[in-house]
């Protein structure tokens, strides 16, 4: 498929970066509307995100570059190169993240509610995001004898773009659910936001033929045992406290 949409005189406009975008946007709107459910002020959650969407950027970009170095080394222009791809979830939620805890600090609101306000939207634009992988011929697994499975280069392969986003997708209904009726400890949400994406993501990524690795190490894969291991037990300590 090809990457390019379409062009604006000789600028290309590729799907990668209209579906990044399209799940920003969708995503903004849905945590628009739950502050407003919550008598929360819509236009500092607008000011949070100003800051957080190029954070996430720059994080996402920051942490492929750091574990492609070998490739960026030798090609530093193409670190700028955003249209080709090359955005590390990992990094777009820890930059997220920091400059949520910052704004929350210097806004003297409440970072966990922040964060229960923007999982349902994050899982979500991570679902659309997905999409993208595909278009750009990434993050696809190994190959696979499975009737789902899609050609890439000849070879059957598992599509772990799908099934990552169809998990995604799921998870954001399910938190838009727990939200509305179970949600009862600030924080909560954005927990199970990261424990549910990483435990999918641990085994996905056992799948994936194009993994950044530290060593030996799946770097996805450690991050995503990190992602189970503390919000579980901070969730773990927090619902103690009831």
């Amino acid at each position: 498929m090809n990457p390019v949409a379409f062009k604006i005189f000789n600028l290309e406009i590729r799907w990668y970066g209209i579906l990044i975008a399209s799940g920003v946007l969708i995503g903004t709107i849905i945590a628009m509307r739950e502050a407003r459910r919550r008598g929360l002020d819509e236009e500092m959650l607008l000011d949070l995100l100003l800051f957080a969407v190029p954070a996430a950027l720059i994080g996402a970009r920051t942490h492929y570059v750091i574990f492609s170095w070998d490739f960026y080394r030798d090609n530093p222009i193409e670190v700028l190169n955003f249209r080709a791809g090359g955005l590390a979830i990992h990094g777009a939620i820890i930059g997220a993240i920091i400059v949520g805890i910052i704004f929350a600090k210097v806004r003297k609101q409440n970072f966990w509610v922040l964060a229960d306000i923007a999982a349902p939207s994050l899982i979500l634009g991570q679902a659309i995001g997905r999409w993208g992988n595909y278009i750009n011929g990434e993050a696809h697994g190994g190959p696979t004898d499975l009737p789902w499975g899609i050609m890439v280069n000849g070879v059957k392969v598992h599509p772990t773009f799908l099934y990552e986003s169809i998990w995604n997708f799921m998870v954001f209904l399910f938190l838009i659910w727990y939200t509305r009726n179970r949600a009862k400890i600030d924080g909560e949400v954005f927990l199970l936001y990261l424990i549910l994406y990483s435990v999918a993501r641990l085994f996905i990524e056992g799948l994936r033929t194009d993994s950044l690795m530290w060593g030996p190490i799946r770097v996805a894969q450690l991050i995503s045992l990190i992602a189970i291991v503390i919000p579980a037990l901070i969730l773990y300590n927090k619902r103690r406290q009831i």
